[in-house]
């Protein structure tokens, strides 16, 4: 009996320390690897996926606790119940476009749902910068990744799952 209840917990323990990844936008999904930001290509900020995004309607990958919002709302940080730490970052080499490219009404400290509209980010804007719009999703803690499953590369839509990531169990 006692053995069915620690098997038990164990395995809840796993599910809890398990993350469902949703797309961010509407577009292609493509290996991070491939990105133009060598930052982001060589995995030097951790490993993750992209989507090259088709409309401006960015989400929320994962559900949990906004840490970071830039104030030039280009990219942001959350952290899962289950400890993954996600940063989304909305184009390559951005950042001094602020406004003019993207809005957002998420602050720092608040919760998101999976889903949820994150950033609004203009297309037209990044593409009259000549600014690439591919959109990095990095788990940053991803030395504490014990099993990560993407979804191939191809057309997504958003919000639709694109996969999971189990982090290692701490005792």
């Amino acid at each position: 009996m006692i053995k069915k209840w620690k098997q038990l917990l164990s395995a809840k323990k796993a599910d809890a320390l398990s993350d469902r990844i949703l797309s961010v936008a509407k577009g292609q999904l493509v290996p991070i690897t491939s990105v133009s930001d060598p930052v982001f290509s060589e995995r030097l900020m951790g490993d993750g996926f992209a989507i090259i995004p088709q409309e401006g309607a960015i989400y929320a990958p994962v559900t949990g606790r906004v840490m970071t919002v830039f104030p030039t709302k280009h990219a942001y940080g959350i952290v899962t119940p289950a400890g993954l730490e996600v940063l989304i970052h909305i184009g390559v080499d951005t950042v001094e476009l602020g406004e003019a490219a993207f809005s957002s009404d998420i602050v720092a400290g608040q919760e998101v749902v999976a889903g949820q509209l994150l950033a609004q980010v203009s297309l037209p804007v990044l593409e009259a910068a000549q600014k690439d719009s591919t959109v990095m999703v990095v788990f940053t803690n991803s030395q504490d990744i014990a099993d990560m499953r993407l979804a191939d590369a191809g057309a997504v839509a958003a919000r639709a799952e694109v996969g999971q990531v189990r982090l290692k169990a701490t005792l």
